[in-house]
C-alpha cells in the first residue's frame, strides 16, 4: 500500500527576533501559518531506506543521508526501535532556501507519514521533531501556533483572521541562507510580538540588504488589487500577500511577473 503525506509551506505572519539564548541560538517570538498547498511525500514499505526526487525544484537536491526526510526517518526508527525500511518519493513543489520551510516540511511529512505507515506512536514523532530543525516541530504540527525562544516549542493558537484566507506568495527565485541573514541582524530588541498584523519581521532588512529584489517583489504584491497585508517570511526571500478574497489573489497571481515564482493559496 502507497501512503501519502502533504508538506505544507509554512508562513511567519509575525517574526520577531528578541536576542540571542544561552546555547547561541537567537531568541524568537513568531506566528506560523501554513499554506494547504506545498511539497508531496509518498511512501511505500521497501527493504530498507530509499528516497527519489522529483518535481520543479529536484535538480540538485541529494537525496542521501544528509536529506532532512532521510534524517528524520532514521531519527524516527531509533526513537521507537525498528528499523527503517521504506521507499520514499519526494515531490518537490517548492523552492528551497526561501523562507517556507521547505526541508523542515519534508522532515514533518515523513514523519507523519512513517508513524502510519509502520504504526508506531505518534509521540516519537513529537520526540524527535526539535533535533531535526528548529521549524519541524511546528511543520509537524501543520496549523497556526505561536512560539517564542528558539521556535521549536509551538502552541496551538486560534488567531483572527488566519484560516482560510487566500494568499499569493512569491520569490524572486534567489536562494537565501538563513544563516547568512540571521548573522547580519542587527541585534536591536524591538520589542514583543502582540497582534500579529501590528507585528514585524526581523530579518526583513538584513534578508533584503543580501537580496534587495525582495523589495521589488514585497512593493509589487503591495499594489495589487485586494492585497489586505504584505510581509516576507521567515529569513526570505519568499514574501507573501493576504487577499480578501479569491478571486482578487487570482487576478494577481495571473499577473505576477513570470522571472519569479510563484503560488496561490490558501491559509490552513
Amino acid at each position: 500500500m502507497r501512503y501519502a503525506e502533504p508538506a505544507p509551506a509554512k508562513i511567519n505572519l509575525a517574526l520577531h527576533v528578541r536576542g540571542k539564548l544561552p546555547d547561541g541560538r537567537h531568541s524568537l517570538e513568531t506566528l506560523f501559518a501554513f499554506c494547504v498547498d506545498g511539497d508531496k511525500l509518498e511512501a511505500e514499505a521497501g527493504d530498507g531506506l530509499a528516497l527519489t526526487i522529483g518535481g520543479p525544484f529536484a535538480e540538485g537536491l541529494d537525496a542521501g543521508e544528509e536529506n532532512l526526510v532521510i534524517l528524520a526517518a532514521r531519527a524516527l526508527a531509533s526513537s521507537a526501535g525498528i528499523e527503517p525500511q521504506a521507499t520514499l518519493h519526494l515531490t518537490k513543489r517548492l523552492p528551497v532556501a526561501s523562507g517556507i520551510g521547505g526541508g523542515s516540511a519534508d522532515a514533518a511529512a515523513a514523519l507523519r507519514l512513517l508513524t502510519r505507515l509502520w504504526r508506531i506512536d505518534p509521540m516519537h514523532a513529537t520526540a524527535v521533531a526539535p533535533g531535526l530543525g528548529a521549524d519541524v516541530p511546528a511543520c509537524l504540527l501543520s496549523m497556526t501556533a505561536r512560539a517564542d525562544g528558539a521556535g521549536d516549542a509551538p502552541r496551538l493558537s486560534a488567531e483572527a483572521g488566519v484560516s482560510c484566507v487566500p494568499i499569493l506568495l512569491a520569490n524572486p527565485r534567489i536562494p537565501l541562507s538563513t544563516g547568512e541573514v540571521f548573522a547580519r541582524w542587527d541585534g536591536e530588541d524591538r520589542g514583543p510580538l502582540g497582534e500579529w498584523r501590528e507585528g514585524r519581521n526581523d530579518l526583513e532588512a538584513p534578508a533584503r540588504a543580501l537580496v534587495p529584489a525582495i523589495g521589488d517583489v514585497l512593493d509589487w504584491l503591495g499594489q495589487q488589487a485586494g492585497a489586505s497585508f504584505v510581509r516576507m517570511s521567515g529569513s526570505g526571500a519568499t514574501c507573501f500577500a493576504l487577499f480578501d478574497d479569491e478571486a482578487a489573489r487570482d487576478e494577481a497571481a495571473g499577473a505576477c511577473p513570470p522571472r519569479w515564482w510563484h503560488l496561490a493559496s490558501v491559509l490552513r
